[in-house]
């Protein structure tokens, strides 16, 4: 699965955040992921934050890393908005490059089948060094979903 690169302008996602470590989410009794997406849409979150804009859709962030893979950071579920919130979390996603791979399927599978795909294209592209800063999910529809990894330049 060869990515597309892309540069992405910074924008605002106000959400629901949680901290976490890979490790953890491996493990269904300490995930923290599928608990927060479920509190997400359980209580219809995106429509409760103010100043989203229009025709954007729901954002996964990966952000706040510790170091790398192997390190905390946070997550967060949100949209894209036009000024912070302060009753949610409230993240920046960075401007620069980013790869893109598409997660095509039923969900949550297509998602991790491609999140291990992506691990796997950095072990064989050793020379591509990711940033660490923010890395994001735009999910287009039920069974589609482009993870952007930023990347150094």
């Amino acid at each position: 699965m060869a990515p597309k690169i892309t540069h992405v302008s910074r924008f605002l996602v106000s959400g629901l955040t949680v901290r976490t470590i890979n490790r953890d989410e491996f493990n269904q009794e300490t995930a923290k992921i599928p608990g927060l997406w479920a509190q997400f849409f359980a209580n219809g979150t995106a429509d409760k934050i103010p100043g989203r804009l229009p025709d954007t859709p729901i954002v996964g962030v990966y952000s706040t890393y510790d170091s790398d893979l192997t390190s905390f950071y946070n997550v967060t579920a949100g949209v894209s908005v036009t000024t912070p919130n302060p009753d949610f979390n409230n993240i920046e996603v960075q401007e620069g490059k980013y790869l893109v791979f598409e997660a095509k399927g039923p969900m949550p599978t297509a998602l991790f089948q491609t999140w291990a795909a992506i691990w796997a294209y950095f072990e064989q592209h050793p020379h591509v060094k990711r940033s660490y800063l923010t890395d994001f999910e735009w999910y287009s529809g039920p069974e589609e979903v482009q993870i952007h990894i930023g990347v150094a330049s």
